[in-house]
């Protein structure tokens, strides 16, 4: 293993990664100087081009722990879902709305629509509904017939045509009442769907709206009792995007809610897909290698979408967007694509992480009350709360009668009990060994959760931190001759810590699972090297600040951040690997991985 002194060696990096400190994204491998990779000959150079040495420059090594992802605008996926309806567009010959329409009827999966639509077309259609079935039928809803249907078997009726996609107001009788509102103004404007079901533009506005910001449905069908047939985007956006509308701001609004739904369900869709789960954040991530299950037990598909901070973007005095400044305040977006687990949940896999999660949550709280608060019976071991003074105990379910104190058997007490003078007899030494076996277990989980939590707690306190240190830094600039790039060590610092702190609250779920084996030996070694130095670091940022000092401090501090990320690394690496090499046992059963021996099990 390296020493300390090869982790400060590596300061010289930690200062070429300033940029990336202001950004907090990381940065791409530039190209290398054309010279470098293509030597330059003249044209009086009698070079044989068999003998000229083309080299390139090696692009920057992926780490084990890390997984290659791409982020994507909303702007971005709508384009996507643009190619695949244009795709599907071109082999059905139907307009873009219908295409897309069947897409999302068969859950945006373009082979198995086409295989779908190829077997029988008119069936997928109706089922999309995309054209009504007239097939008579005594539940259908009223259609109103304009005479020039030729009756077929089973006939459509196609938005896909080009009569049929524009969605135009239907003939109006002399007097028309609006079956929803029942309003009968002669300024009303009666529209319908293919299916000529008429209603007035108020009350389509009205329905979109509610169906869209109160339900959140991307497909909306008539509002017709029994009709199946689904607006069409085209007739959704001329009723919500109509500028001469009262509420034309709140419809845009809506407009813009239902492209977002659009935009959510093509996402959901999509395995290779998966929404930023922060709030406010219409962000999403493509990451192919990670859709499947079984790639789930080897790696930890943790992601960014490329944004920070929460909420809509802030600005400063000057109208300037803070994120793009790289405050302390936002934060990466950072979470696992694997799982519903909204955080960087590194180094265990999401089936450990996620059994874990649902242990705290079912188990912590209890456990805590009920190792303060109760025993087991030394008989059946069924747990048993004190609630009276007298030491003499009978077990209800077993009835078994024993001492509290020493829980031995009362029957030896006789007279004596309050002395527990048979202390040391055979029976109750073997009632305290039967109670200190049970509550091994509760002990042994107490021990890794409450590590758990508290760097769970330090890490959530970092906010504090991060304003105690953008205080400091400005104090820096006053009272020395710093810059405010010189003193972005402070701000890298705290950083690092809040990400190594994550990291150790996560071993703590790991190591809870592991089996007793030399490889968890040498984990909670790497893990307890990497928790001193930070504790070590996140001292030093919270010691009071000294001007004269300021020059050793930032010295000190640099170093220690460079070797704590070494340490963070380590951990990541070494465990990384241990997944895909299958080093790992367990000490209870884990999805994508082996059954754990009987000798192992806890």
């Amino acid at each position: 293993m390296s020493s300390d002194e090869d982790f400060y060696d590596e300061e010289e990096d930690y200062y070429e990664d300033d940029e990336d400190m202001i950004d907090g994204t990381q940065g791409s491998v530039m190209d290398p100087p054309v010279d470098d990779v293509f030597p330059i000959m003249d044209d009086d150079d009698d070079m044989d081009m068999d003998d000229v040495d083309f080299k390139v420059s090696p692009k920057a090594k992926r780490k084990a722990y890390e997984i290659d992802y791409e982020s994507l605008s909303q702007s971005a996926v709508e384009r996507r879902m643009q190619d695949d309806t244009e795709h599907i567009s071109g082999i059905f010959g139907v307009d873009a709305s219908t295409a897309a329409l069947l897409l999302r009827y068969m859950a945006w999966n373009k082979e198995k629509l086409i295989e779908k639509y190829m077997d029988n077309a008119s069936k997928i259609l109706v089922a999309a509904g995309v054209s009504i079935d007239e097939q008579p039928s005594s539940s259908a809803a009223p259609v109103r017939s304009n005479g020039s249907r030729r009756p077929t078997r089973t006939s459509t009726k196609l938005l896909a045509s080009s009569k049929s996609t524009q969605t135009k107001p239907s003939a109006p009788p002399k007097t028309f009442v609006c079956p929803i509102c029942f309003d009968d103004s002669s300024d009303l404007r009666p529209l319908s769907l293919a299916c000529e079901h008429p209603f007035c533009s108020g009350c389509w506005t009205a329905y979109f709206t509610s169906k869209i910001n109160d339900e959140a449905e991307h497909s909306i069908k008539c509002m017709a009792e029994s009709c199946a047939l689904v607006a069409p985007d085209p007739f959704i956006r001329s009723l919500l995007t109509d500028p001469t509308s009262e509420t034309a701001e709140e419809n845009s609004s809506t407009w813009a809610r239902f492209q977002e739904l659009l935009v959510r369900h093509f996402v959901a869709s999509n395995p290779g897909l998966k929404y930023c789960p922060y709030p406010s954040c219409t962000n999403t991530v493509s990451c192919p290698s990670a859709s499947g299950k079984s790639i789930l037990a080897t790696i930890v598909p943790i992601v960014s979408c490329g944004r920070r901070g929460t909420g809509p973007p802030e600005e400063d005095e000057e109208g300037n967007n803070k994120d793009e400044k790289g405050t302390l305040s936002a934060k990466e977006h950072k979470f696992c694509f694997g799982c519903p687990v909204d955080s960087d949940h590194r180094p265990v896999v999401c089936a450990v992480a996620k059994m874990w999660l649902k242990k705290c949550k079912d188990d912590s709280e209890t456990a805590n009350w009920i190792k303060s608060n109760t025993k087991e019976c030394p008989k059946c071991q069924s747990t048993i709360e004190k609630n009276g003074g007298c030491n003499h105990m009978t077990c209800k379910k077993c009835k078994h009668e024993f001492c509290w104190v020493c829980m031995g058997p009362w029957q030896d007490h006789g007279t004596a009990w309050y002395s527990c003078n048979r202390f040391d007899e055979q029976s109750s030494q073997d009632a305290r060994d039967s109670q200190s076996k049970s509550r091994a277990s509760l002990e042994r989980y107490l021990h890794y959760y409450n590590r758990w939590a508290n760097h769970e707690q330090s890490a959530k306190l970092s906010v504090e931190l991060y304003a105690k240190t953008e205080k400091k830094m400005e104090d820096m600039q006053i009272t020395s001759s710093l810059t405010w790039i010189e003193v972005q060590f402070m701000k890298k610092a705290v950083e690092v810590v809040e990400r190594c702190r994550m990291t150790l609250k996560w071993t703590y779920s790991m190591a809870y699972y592991l089996a007793k084996t030399n490889q968890k030996e040498l984990f909670e070694d790497n893990q307890r090297d990497l928790e001193r130095a930070v504790e070590d670091l996140s001292e030093m940022l919270e010691s009071p600040l000294e001007p004269e000092n300021i020059p050793t401090l930032r010295q000190k501090v640099t170093d220690k951040t460079v070797y704590v990320q070494k340490r963070n690394d380590i951990v990541l690496e070494d465990t990384a690997s241990g997944f895909l090499e299958g080093r790992w046992r367990w000490n209870a059963p884990i999805e994508g991985f082996d059954a754990p021996d009987k000798s192992e099990l806890i």
